[in-house]
């Protein structure tokens, strides 16, 4: 004969059971949160450009998910942060003077990064790049001071008219 299961088992294991799938939901939610996040972005390796992609000339090459710009200095690729050294401000490169030019309080940097005019404390900081493979890799995880004022380490006057105008 078969087992009559009352009202109240049927709602008690009923209870039971759902508070089980709750208990093994939120458990599931949790491994996946716990779970390391992909370094893939900022704070990580990016690929940046084809080493032909990089500009010899006087230009640079915007790389944004690095917030980064590549250009060569003495034959030698360089990787600039693009946050200014004074307050963290996005520092544009200027195409008409040929510099790179802080809106905010007006810093101003020559194509290697160096310091020439403007509250900024040193020049643009660094980063460590890897050629592989025939493509540029910046390291975005370890952050290289930029130099003091002083030397310049090329010696490019501005080309033209600033493209943010003095106070």
């Amino acid at each position: 004969m078969s087992e009559i299961i009352t009202r109240r088992a049927f709602l008690s294991n009923m209870w039971v059971w759902g508070a089980g799938l709750m208990g093994a939901a939120g458990a599931w939610t949790s491994w996946d949160l716990l779970q390391p996040i992909d370094t893939g972005g900022f704070g990580g390796q990016i690929r940046g450009a084809p080493v032909d992609a990089v500009p010899t000339d006087a230009e640079v090459l915007t790389i944004p998910g690095a917030r980064a710009y590549l250009t060569t200095i003495n034959g030698e690729i360089t990787a600039l942060y693009w946050k200014c050294t004074h307050l963290g401000c996005r520092v544009p490169w200027c195409d008409t003077s040929g510099q790179f030019e802080c809106p905010c309080h007006g810093s101003v940097f020559n194509r290697a990064g160096d310091y020439r005019a403007g509250p900024a404390p040193r020049g643009l900081d660094r980063f460590p790049i890897e050629i592989q493979d025939g493509i540029v890799l910046i390291d975005t995880s370890t952050i290289i001071e930029g130099p003091p004022p002083g030397g310049e380490v090329i010696d490019e006057p501005p080309k033209g008219p600033p493209c943010v105008e003095e106070a």
